[in-house]
């Protein structure tokens, strides 16, 4: 089924909402440009380092695929790493939407996937494992597919799709609330529900019958009445999310409904409000609502001025740009804006636009440097550099029809293309 989508929030009034003041970072002025100009990707969805020292990265694309190629600039093309699109659901937000390496990848060839797949009418999240080839490094191998775990989605959108390994050496995966709309089957504050969670597992010592473990310091390890995978609760749509492990913070963003998109630093135990409460401002119910024990987002802006989809970043730890070092770097997918957030304590928070780019921003990722880089919606990467040169206006030209990705600007600008096709509003 062929759905576009139009992200063409506009209007007229800019700004962002805080909960402290803006004041003027020490941010260099930078571009974002084009960072390997022969590759051009189908639909991509994450960027990732093997953490390997081959200095290779890897791309999934929607429909099923993972694309591997050295980090030369001039590369010329890139390489299938996996293939799976025989049984990757890839219409509407759906899609092979994450995937990222075991630490001791170089000792077991281990990396894990998550797509959505479909078996008649239902749709599910499969967090899976597979193995890289012994005789080729960039091959890797559809039928040593391990399946994990296995979420019955409710409907075709907010399925999260991050995963990353965290330093206690445990897999953290992100499950947006299902959906519809709203959150209408309460799922971000069902603690019997997987959605709209930050889940946490182990991969290394398994549990009797289940193809992972529960880290004993799970908040609800144990628990018969709670799932044992939950670390986190009360989001939306935490697309993206990425763990800085020189601190340990866990910071997502998570795509907001009617006004309000977040920056989280996630905590073990952590309720994020949704649907009580979006942002810090009152949801459902619409006011007086109860926020005793909800943790407020770190950094909230509004949808203004084509802000419309935050897509979750890294904190930077590269050394291309050191005016950067330790700011948490993200951008928002409807107004193609990226910024970077200096985050001193909850009283000490500084936000700054670096670029206004014309890209729908998909992921962020980085190298085995720590450099960042930029996924678009059109299949391209970029980084940040100083100017001169900057990406064209190539992408922001086709940005009002455009196929859909699983994580879209706001449902109420989702727009299908097709006959009796059905709208999320």
């Amino acid at each position: 089924m062929n759905i576009l989508t139009a992200a063409f929030l506009l209007s007229t009034f800019a700004g962002l909402i805080s909960m402290s003041a803006v004041s003027n970072a020490q941010v260099p002025s930078l571009k974002v440009i084009e960072a390997f100009p022969n590759l051009t990707f189908d639909k991509p969805t994450d960027i990732q380092n093997a953490g390997d020292a081959s200095h290779r990265l890897f791309v999934a694309e929607k429909p099923g695929r993972i694309h591997v190629f050295d980090t030369d600039a001039e590369i010329p093309e890139s390489s299938v790493f996996l293939d799976i699109s025989h049984q990757v659901a890839s219409g509407w937000e759906e899609g092979l939407l994450g995937f990222t390496f075991h630490p001791k990848y170089t000792e077991n060839g281990y990396f894990y996937v998550n797509y959505i797949t479909q078996r008649g009418t239902k749709y599910y999240t499969r967090i899976s494992r597979f193995t890289v080839s012994a005789e080729n490094r960039d091959k890797a191998d559809p039928e040593t597919e391990v399946l994990l775990l296995e979420i019955e989605q409710p409907t075709t959108i907010h399925n999260g799709g991050q995963l990353a390994f965290g330093p206690d050496g445990y897999l953290y995966i992100s499950q947006g609330d299902g959906g519809p709309s709203r959150d209408p089957l309460n799922n971000g504050q069902n603690l019997r529900s997987l959605h709209g969670k930050i889940l946490r597992i182990d991969v290394d010592n398994l549990d009797n019958g289940m193809n992972y473990g529960i880290p004993e310091t799970n908040p609800f390890a144990g628990n018969t009445h709670y799932q044992n995978e939950i670390y986190a609760w009360g989001l939306r749509n935490p697309w993206r999310f990425s763990i800085d492990w020189p601190t340990g913070r866990i910071w997502a963003g998570d795509v907001g409904q009617d006004l309000y998109e977040e920056v989280n630093i996630i905590e073990k135990g952590g309720n994020y409000g949704w649907r009580i409460t979006e942002g810090r401002h009152c949801f459902n119910p619409s006011n007086n609502c109860d926020s005793i024990g909800l943790i407020g987002p770190v950094w909230e802006y509004r949808h203004m001025d084509s802000n419309a989809s935050i897509t979750g970043g890294h904190v930077y730890r590269g050394s291309d740009i050191p005016e950067l070092k330790g700011m948490y770097v993200y951008g928002d997918f409807g107004s193609g804006r990226v910024w970077a957030l200096d985050y001193q304590g909850e009283n000490n928070i500084t936000n700054t636009l670096i670029e206004d780019t014309p890209l729908n921003i998909v992921a962020f990722g980085t190298d085995e440097a720590n450099e960042l880089y930029i996924v678009g919606l059109y299949g391209r990467l970029y980084k940040l550099a100083d100017p001169p040169g900057s990406v064209d206006d190539h992408e922001k030209a086709e940005a009002t029809l455009h196929s859909a990705i699983p994580n879209p600007a706001t449902d109420r600008i989702t727009i299908p293309y097709e006959m009796n096709a059905r709208t999320d509003r």
